[in-house]
């Protein structure tokens, strides 16, 4: 596990780092056939770095259904952190129209774990066996440990990300207004006026407006 973190705050990218969450929770959870990622933007659900299909089929239906343990996990309004489902073949007592579809799927196990820091939630590392009753509480345990690590991990390579696309974003735009400062002989401050009416006007991203005029070269704005 600690050989894990490390790995984990090795990675370079956010798309790396999401994908060694999942492959650790595979390696390192015993009957861990499958994991992934489920985010929640609003009622949206966001299949992130699955290992196998079923994982992203779980995650929309979950989704479909509004219900699931890691739509559950993932919601930040409920104070429970972490849910198992030890077996799908049994009659259900909690969410009962996803657990008779998700056993359709050929799942016979699943964990979900909220991925969180003090600052922020994540969404939820999933965990799925295609055979019933192999997640223990020792399972579970192990998953929470798992979890922990990835939070941290998840939530740091995302801030990396975010700064790298800022940083990206104030050079593209920097380019663009030095373009059309060029073309029209305007000032700094009017060449950004406008880039954002022309952003606002077409209702596009001012970024996206930026690389626009950037790929044409200085045409005509």
């Amino acid at each position: 596990m600690a050989s894990m973190a490390r790995d984990l705050l090795a990675e370079h990218t956010l798309d790396a780092t999401l994908e060694q969450i999942s492959r650790s929770a595979v390696d390192l959870v015993e009957g861990c056939d499958a994991a992934g990622i489920l985010v929640l933007r609003g009622d949206r659900v966001t299949s992130l770095a699955p290992t196998d299909q079923f994982v992203t089929d779980s995650d929309h239906l979950q989704g479909e259904l509004r219900e699931g343990p890691c739509f559950d996990a993932a919601r930040p309004d409920r104070p429970e952190r972490v849910f198992r489902i030890p077996d799908l073949t049994a009659s259900p007592e909690r969410w009962t129209r996803f657990v008779p579809r998700c056993r359709e799927l050929g799942v016979g196990s699943m964990m979900g774990f909220l991925l969180y820091t003090r600052d922020e939630e994540l969404g939820a590392l999933n965990m799925y066996s295609r055979k019933p009753g192999v997640f223990t509480e020792d399972s579970e345990t192990a998953g929470w440990l798992l979890a922990s690590h990835a939070a941290v991990a998840f939530a740091t390579a995302r801030t990396d990300e975010q700064m790298r696309e800022a940083v990206a974003t104030r050079h593209l735009i920097g380019e663009a207004m030095g373009i059309l400062m060029g073309r029209h002989h305007v000032t700094e401050d009017q060449a950004f006026d406008l880039l954002r009416t022309r952003s606002q006007r077409t209702n596009t991203k001012l970024r996206d407006v930026a690389r626009q005029i950037c790929e044409a070269g200085g045409a005509k704005s």
